[in-house]
């Protein structure tokens, strides 16, 4: 047995959770108007609408509109709304015609941009780098709040290694380092560093918990994991965002441990609150209270509503179970009016932060239209795009494209501007997107460019074969668009194939037989397989559904005026069959060793090679970076003492280009099972042709903290390897200890 030098979670957690909050403004705020407030317009504030043209169902049974429900102080919050005018009118019919005159909170999903759009957020993720993250969510949320919306509904904390599920498109991929420092860098790109600046929004760290692991990566399914997986690999991302100051969270849909979450005490207390130090509000995701009752833990929506509430559940996104069952819960005396006190609180607190009540009005107007597509948030999203297209292969450099060259420009994304903005597209407008053909025009003249279709997204067109592969003849070059629709991305968009459609496929062999060099360009919310594809393409380059920006990114990259730079966040399998596929899986008893080993007793399927198609990090360049071994200047560690390693990387190609160095951390002989290794740093360093720099890294003593067999959160003491490299695949190590 190994001597073991331990950090608690406690302990580092010490300040969040062990002592109470001193009294704030707010808090002071808050509880001189829940004094004024009746019972009816608490419950009020923990219920949300959809939108000013739905209706709810109140209290006995009373059928009122929204208006109504503003003017009643039975509504805290609204979402959803895309005209800045409705909000303003709901606002102002909240303030003036309201008892208490309590502003709204306005909600929406600005998920990867508002109006100006960026990549989907799989793809941001593939840029690695955290400035620009942060720089994105500023953006969006400036564009928001410019529209009057106050909250949003981001960032997406969900680990997943499964993309059928069709959320992996929200959120960063299957790392938990990688998630973790995005989900942090987005939170403060939407607060900023005060919440009362009119350009900044709420925050909602979602969805809490483990949404992103569903059985069969089937959306809403039950998540069933062991307690340590779920708290080395899922909980540190929304910690990390909770840490960075997220001022809410959204319970989700799934069941774990056997009890839905919307109604799960242990995760919305004792995990949020007790263990992480939540103080914000906690709001369900939509019509969440009621579907307990699908779930078969509740029996009626009275019972649903009660469960949500003991559970910790501060507002009912869009269900009303609150609005119609809390006061005669508390009129029987199974709850107490300071139950309710204690769970409106921190709404109201929120909305004393935001400066609501100071000016209702500071979000929105028309004087702030100004701040949509202004020249800096469209140069942010075009370069932000081109930084997450991620080039998977190159055959003999067959990208940049050679000037003068013929250009042929094919396939179902070739020119559709509503396809580049992806699924959750915010306050998104398609016809102010950049196509790839506009781009490619743009950047080599409109002569050197022709398009054709081919094909649709899953249907075939006639003659659309045919006249691709004429255009084909014609040309020096293809750069084929292939892919999944924007449709076939984000929530309800599960996929048990992640194959191109057939016709697709039909039109990339056609188009292979002519002789000519194809690349492909794949449009995509998702991994996919591409065993076939990657094999008859002289080289394929994700662009993922890539925004605003789209054409002009594209034409960055394939011109060379930029070399790419993106990194997978997220392997692409070669089958359905290996998922959910990890690189950071735990070893076994009986470990394939060599991955061109046929031997039968070990750990391997007998059909397809364990390894993805394509791994976690990896990303090609227009140049070549060689890496020296790493030294690690403490490589024996005292408890708490950070690892302090630098590495030197070289360009050794023509061409100045970005690296993503990346660090990664086995732990050789632990009290339970641990990953085969683990990413614990990262760092992005721009280099010249012919030079090289040696990158100085820090791995935080926390960031090897894992759940021992006691159940205790910490480090062991013993040996580990550092692996440096480009991707998970990297062999350069050296070893460390701690003590």
């Amino acid at each position: 047995m190994r001597l073991r030098g331990k950090i608690c979670l406690a302990a580092l957690l010490a300040g969040l959770c062990g002592c109470a909050s001193p009294m704030t403004e707010n808090d002071r705020r808050a509880n001189a108007l829940l004094r004024q407030m009746t019972l009816s317009e608490k419950i009020g504030q923990m219920n949300q609408i959809a939108s000013s043209t739905g209706a709810i169902t109140g209290p006995m049974s009373e059928r009122l509109s929204c208006d109504e429900a503003v003017k009643k102080g039975w509504c805290g919050s609204i979402l959803g709304i895309k005209d800045p005018a409705e909000i303003e009118r709901l606002q102002h019919l909240a303030v003036d015609s309201s008892r208490l005159g309590i502003p709204i909170l306005f909600g929406h999903d600005i998920i990867h941009g508002c109006r100006t759009i960026f990549p989907e957020n799989i793809g941001i993720s593939c840029s690695w780098d955290l400035d620009a993250v942060e720089r994105f969510a500023r953006i969006a949320a400036s564009e928001a709040a410019a529209f009057g919306v106050a909250w949003t509904f981001s960032p997406m904390c969900d680990i997943c290694a499964d993309p059928r599920w069709g959320r992996v498109s929200e959120g960063s991929g299957e790392d938990t380092f990688l998630s973790a420092r995005i989900a942090e860098s987005m939170v403060r790109g939407y607060q900023g560093d005060e919440l009362a600046d009119s350009s900044t929004i709420l925050s909602c760290v979602k969805h809490f918990a483990a949404y992103g692991a569903p059985e069969a990566g089937r959306d809403y399914n039950t998540v069933d994991m062991s307690w340590s997986m779920f708290k080395d690999k899922y909980l540190p991302v929304y910690k990390a965002a909770i840490d960075a100051g997220a001022g809410t969270v959204m319970s989700s849909f799934n069941d774990f441990d056997a009890v839905p979450v919307t109604a799960n005490s242990r995760l919305l207390r004792s995990v949020l609150r007790d263990t992480l130090g939540f103080g914000g509000f906690v709001v369900s995701d939509w019509g969440a209270v009621r579907e307990l009752i699908a779930h078969g833990v509740a029996a009626d929506e009275r019972d649903a509503a009660l469960l949500a509430f003991r559970a910790g559940v501060n507002m009912d996104m869009v269900s009303g179970c609150y609005l119609k069952s809390l006061e005669s819960l508390v009129e029987s005396g199974v709850i107490r009016e300071k139950e309710i006190d204690d769970l409106v609180r921190p709404i109201l607190k929120a909305k004393f932060a935001l400066g609501l009540f100071d000016n209702p009005f500071r979000y929105g107007g028309e004087a702030r239209r100004h701040e949509m597509y202004s020249g800096d948030n469209m140069q942010a999203a075009r370069e932000l795009a081109r930084e997450s297209m991620v080039l998977l292969t190159n055959n003999n450099g067959v990208l940049p494209l050679r000037e003068g060259a013929r250009i042929a420009l094919i396939g179902p994304y070739a020119d559709d501007r509503n396809e580049m903005i992806g699924a959750w597209r915010g306050m998104a407008e398609p016809d102010s997107c950049r196509t790839f053909l506009e781009g490619l025009c743009d950047r080599f003249g409109q002569s050197q460019v022709s398009v054709a279709r081919g094909c649709d997204p899953r249907t075939d067109l006639p003659g659309g074969v045919a006249e691709a592969v004429a255009l084909a003849r014609r040309s020096d070059i293809v750069l084929l668009t292939l892919g999944l629709p924007n449709a076939e991305s984000g929530e309800a968009s599960s996929l048990s194939s992640l194959a191109l459609p057939p016709c697709q496929k039909k039109l990339l062999r056609a188009l292979h037989d002519t002789g000519k060099p194809v690349v492909i360009l794949l449009v995509t919310g998702r991994p996919l397989e591409l065993v076939e594809e990657s094999a008859l393409a002289q080289a394929v380059l994700v662009t993922w559904h890539p925004g605003t920006m789209a054409g002009p990114a594209l034409a960055d990259i394939v011109s060379g005026d930029c070399s790419p730079s993106g990194r997978l966040s997220m392997g692409f399998p070669r089958s359905e069959g290996q998922l959910p596929l990890r690189y950071n899986h735990k070893s076994t008893g009986r470990p394939l060793r060599d991955p061109a080993s046929t031997a039968k007793y070990v750990s391997r399927y007998m059909d397809v090679s364990n390894e993805p198609l394509f791994c976690f990090g990896h990303g090609l360049s227009y140049t070549e970076f060689v890496y020296d071994n790493p030294v690690i200047e403490n490589p024996v560690l005292s408890p708490g003492e950070d690892l302090r390693v630098s590495v030197r990387v070289s360009n050794t190609g023509t061409r100045e280009a970005t690296e993503t160095v990346q660090l990664y951390v086995r732990d050789v002989l632990s009290s339970v099972t641990r990953p085969v290794r683990e990413l614990k740093a990262f760092s992005r360093v721009t280099l010249r042709a012919d030079q090289s720099v040696e990158v100085k890294m820090t791995i935080r003593y926390e960031d090897l903290c894992f759940t021992e067999a006691s159940g205790r959160w910490g480090v062991e003491a013993g040996d580990f390897i550092l692996y440096a490299g480009h991707d998970c695949s990297a062999t350069l190590s050296a070893p460390f200890s701690v003590r």
